[in-house]
This record gives C-alpha cells, sequence and structure tokens, in this order.
C-alpha cells in the first residue's frame, strides 16, 4: 500500500523527529518520553495518509470519497447533491467519479467549521467540473475543522479515468457530488461509501 502524494510537508518532519529522538534514546532515556508519542504519532499519520490501490467498481457514477453520506439533498437546478463525510479514519485520496475531462479546478477560501456543521458549505473548498459521457459533472472538496489542507493532482485539460485519483484532503473533510438532473441516487443516508468502487447512480 502507497503513501498518498502531498503528504510529505506533514509526514516528513514527524518521520524525522521521531528517529532523532529514539536515536537520543541511546544516549539518555528521558528521550523516551519525546520518542514514544512522535513514533506512535508517526504511525498514524502513515495510516491516515494510505493509498490503496482500487479497481473501479460497476455503474455510471463512482464515490469520489470514502466515508459516510451524511445528506442528499434536491438542489434548486435540478441536480441532487450527495454529501460524503470522511472521518480521520477514512482514505483521504478522492476519486474521478467517471471518465471525462477536467475543465476546471476553482479554490475557493472559506472557513474550517466542522465538516458535519451545515455551516461547512462556506468552508475552503475546491470545485472540480468535469465534461463527461453524462454532462458537466461537479464534485467539490470541502476542508474541515482539522483538514486545513486540500491537495489537487489535476490541472483543467486533463483526461481523467474512472477511479482515477484527483486530489487529497489532508485528515477528515466532506466531499460533495451532484448528480445531473434526473438521475437517482443509489446511496442513502448513513451508508459507507468507497472511493473509486461505490456505485451512486441508480439504473
Amino acid at each position: 500500500m502507497g503513501l498518498a502524494r502531498g503528504v510529505s510537508p506533514w509526514l516528513f518532519p514527524t518521520v524525522a523527529a521521531a528517529a532523532v529522538t529514539s536515536a537520543l534514546v541511546r544516549r539518555d532515556r528521558r528521550w523516551a518520553f519525546a520518542a514514544a508519542p512522535l513514533t506512535a504519532l508517526t504511525g498514524a499519520m502513515l495510516w491516515f495518509f494510505r493509498d490503496p490501490e482500487r479497481e473501479p467498481g460497476q455503474g455510471r457514477v463512482l464515490s469520489p470519497a470514502d466515508g459516510t453520506v451524511q445528506s442528499i439533498d434536491p438542489w434548486p437546478d435540478g441536480r441532487t447533491r450527495v454529501a460524503i463525510f470522511m472521518s480521520p479514519l477514512n482514505v483521504h485520496v478522492n476519486r474521478a467519479p467517471l471518465e471525462g475531462t477536467v475543465t476546471s479546478v476553482e479554490h475557493v477560501p472559506g472557513g474550517f467549521v466542522p465538516a458535519f456543521n451545515k455551516d461547512s458549505d462556506k468552508n475552503e473548498r475546491v470545485v472540480w467540473r468535469f465534461d463527461t459521457a453524462i454532462g458537466d459533472l461537479e464534485v467539490v472538496q470541502i476542508a474541515g475543522a482539522v483538514a486545513r489542507r486540500i491537495v489537487p493532482y489535476l490541472a483543467p485539460g486533463a483526461k481523467v479515468a474512472r477511479g482515477e485519483r484527483i486530489g487529497l484532503i489532508r485528515f477528515g473533510s466532506r466531499v460533495d457530488i451532484y448528480l445531473p438532473e434526473g438521475m437517482m441516487p443509489a446511496v442513502s443516508v448513513g451508508q459507507k461509501t468507497v472511493a473509486g468502487v461505490t456505485r451512486l447512480d441508480r439504473g
């Protein structure tokens, strides 16, 4: 299992500090009070930033994120928003819901309230738009109280395959996907999703 791209600014300093303090324990056992928590933190971060290989699932539209379906809402323009909450225990790499072309990647400044809060719609976020076989598709990566950094992997004009990695949200947060008008969701509130695997469309 590999590590997600874009984690080095967080991971490398922690690994280095754990290695140095662990080495110093040989000289003075009191360094263990620093080495033990730093080693534990390193292990936790390696788990948080894991990036497993995935075989794309069945269906036209696949989940862009690992997590739990937080809400399913009809949108004024006829689309349906499926909001997926990502906890710190989920894989944080997000994936393309289906094959297409990235038409825009827009960073929108905002706040950092917890992603499960209704006001998280005003949080820092990155809005993705894809030109696909079913039309324009929008995916929004939303930063949360802990996840204050979104790392896009692709730029406008890039071609993407179903389930291809598109970016990373560091630690827990939320990802919204807007299903086109007339498309019914195949998931329900509270259901677990797996990025690039779980089918979101019905029929």
